[in-house]
């Protein structure tokens, strides 16, 4: 047992406990964001006696007398201070790192109140920002600074909500001082906590399931099995291939698939339970390579006949002929890794029974989704399932696929209790989908004065256990393999193979960084072999009004890439050391399909 003062309010602790699992659970001081619990990401910045600590490596036992500060317990003059500073320096995205942020800014200007632009960096070197970038935190922490050394007013903006005013975020406020909600801020009467057990192998037959030690387990309300699934066995965003739980007799996929889920009256009651759960193996040899996927002896999903998800072919012109004529040409082979997205929060949902439908409180990329497919697995009509969308701390795409929603969704169906699941940081980066790891062979040519003549290029992408969005974001890699410029000869191939690897879907740039990193180095080999700079290859090359892409897409009047680089070309003159590259990125779907927007004027 430990007493100590949080927020000028004596306390006590009556068992030893992370400081972090306190402030929330306890005193509901949700300011403080839950990132890792390793003590790796600052999210849970709070101050003890003044100077700046995480919260998830405190033990409470530790605390005996301290005095502890959270956002909450800032005075209503910082609180509006710190809200206005990073308002108006930009310096709040997904907002999840940000009340870390403020709280180590408390502690460097309480000590000194006019820091230097070092001394914020040192400050704060211990929190992670994953979205903003720190520069604007630092204008944020020099702006703050500056109202309170000059006992400033917070100016108080009046926006008109014309075209090309310059708008504030309007959750950004809240935000910073801890006050906007995300999906595991939310605790309801009677709420459950729920985890899954997963798979012990990337691939391996489950022979059976005992769950009867778990059942039995202090605190547990349920534990579920593939049986137990009302309506689909498999959900997925564009293909249904994805196992909501493993049943006996199937085959895991990957390593984060759920064999069963626990529910009980508190998360570590549940993980408790979950490992009490005995699942009997035939373990199989598994996919953990493009090169093996390609060879279709062993299939990840058997019923497929194949390992190859989709498949892309782009032709236009004649590119081998082109290539045997041209001047110069490059060939080299690249590869690409797949990539976590490291977004702060880790995902969470919270769900409960509503009538005879379900509720779904979600840190979510896409409701509608979400609602489709947790419907699709509960047999309920999609308007029987309503899904509200938390502040979403980063996603960067890897938060569009069903992650926790479902199996919350499919818990609170069974108890008719509300229920939590969070991944931990490990669970996190373990289940959900990466950007796609790609092996690409490209060969660029031109002429004699650098002008692109063609272009071949072949690429396997690593779409892992399930299909998540494998297949557009092979289609966007490809379509834009050639990059923006003027040439009309390409022969592009480009296949997604499915492995026993965790799942790869959208991440920033959707299969396009991929390609275009190849296109671009081959660019600059291209242009050394001519003798011309970098810059001039793509100055010639770049596409412009009228033009046809090497994709057939005509550019229309508002094409500005040689605009752009006139922008960059003093940089370059000035810095020898800079480099470039360019690149194009469609807008909204793509494909042909019609973008359409709405407005209400009120």
């Amino acid at each position: 047992m430990a007493s100590f003062i949080v927020n000028g309010r004596q306390v006590c602790c009556p068992e030893n406990q992370k400081l972090i699992r306190f402030l929330r659970d306890d005193l509901r001081l949700l300011s403080v964001k839950n990132g890792c619990s390793e003590g790796a990401c600052g999210t849970c910045t709070v101050l003890i006696d003044g100077k700046a600590v995480k919260a998830c490596v405190q033990q409470t036992d530790r605390l005996e007398g301290k005095s502890i500060v959270t956002c909450e317990g800032l005075t209503q003059r910082e609180r509006a201070v710190y809200a206005y500073a990073f308002t108006e320096a930009g310096a709040v995205q997904c907002g999840f790192c940000t009340p870390g942020m403020v709280m180590a800014a408390k502690a460097l200007l309480d000590r000194e109140p006019d820091p230097t632009r070092a001394q914020i960096k040192d400050a704060i070197r211990m929190n992670i920002c994953r979205c903003t970038g720190y520069q604007k935190i630092e204008d944020a922490i020099l702006l703050a600074a500056k109202v309170f050394r000059n006992g400033d007013a917070v100016p108080q903006r009046t926006l008109k909500g014309v075209v090309g005013e310059n708008l504030d975020r309007v959750d950004a406020p809240s935000k910073a001082i801890g006050e906007a909600l995300y999906a595991d801020d939310l605790y309801f009467d009677g709420m459950l906590f729920g985890t899954a057990v997963r798979s012990s192998y990337p691939r391996a037959r489950v022979l059976s399931i005992d769950t009867s030690a778990a059942k039995a387990a202090p605190g547990v309300v349920c534990v579920l099995t593939s049986e137990d699934i009302p309506g689909a066995q498999k959900i997925g965003h564009l293909k249904q291939d994805y196992d909501v739980m493993i049943p006996i007799g199937a085959v895991t996929h990957f390593l984060g698939d759920a064999i069963a889920l626990v529910a009980a009256e508190t998360e570590a009651q549940a993980r408790a339970a979950a490992a009490l759960v005995k699942v009997e193996y035939e373990e199989l040899t598994p996919v953990l390579n493009m090169t093996d996927g390609l060879k279709d002896e062993i299939l990840v999903h058997g019923s497929n006949g194949t390992n190859v998800l989709s498949h892309e072919h782009l032709v236009r012109g004649n590119a081998d002929a082109a290539i045997r004529n041209s001047k110069y040409v490059v060939t080299h082979k690249y590869s690409t890794p797949p990539t976590e997205h490291a977004f702060l929060e880790p995902e969470c949902a919270v769900a409960m029974r509503e009538g005879d439908g379900m509720r779904i409180f979600s840190g979510d990329q896409g409701v509608y989704q979400t609602r489709k497919e947790c419907a699709h697995m509960l047999g309920l009509a999609p308007d029987r399932v309503r899904v509200t969308a938390m502040m979403v701390g980063g996603g960067f795409g890897g938060k569009e696929d069903m992650s926790v929603q479902h199996h919350a969704a499919l818990l609170a169906w069974h108890t008719n209790r509300p229920v939590k699941v969070a991944f931990t940081r490990a669970e996190s980066m373990l289940i959900h989908p990466k950007r796609h790891a790609m092996e690409m062979e490209f060969t660029t040519a031109c002429d004699e004065n650098g002008y692109l003549t063609a272009m071949k290029a072949t690429l396997v992408s690593d779409t892992g256990a399930y299909a998540s969005l494998g297949g557009p974001v092979l289609q966007r890699a490809c379509t834009h393999a050639a990059g923006p410029y003027n040439y009309q000869n390409i022969d592009i191939d480009g296949k997604a193979i499915y492995t026993n690897n965790p799942p790869a879907g959208a991440f920033r740039g959707f299969g396009v960084t991929q390609s275009c990193f190849a296109t671009e180095c081959n660019l600059n080999e291209l242009a050394h072999m001519v003798g011309i700079s970098a810059f001039e290859i793509r100055y010639r090359n770049a596409i412009r009004p009228g033009q046809v892409l090497p994709n057939g897409q005509i550019a229309d009047e508002t094409t500005a890439l040689v605009e752009t680089l006139d922008a960059a070309r003093p940089i370059l003159e000035r810095d020898p050391k800079a480099g470039i590259a360019c690149a194009m990125k469609n807008a909204g779907l793509g494909v042909g399909i019609p973008d359409t927007g709405r407005c209400r004027w009120s």
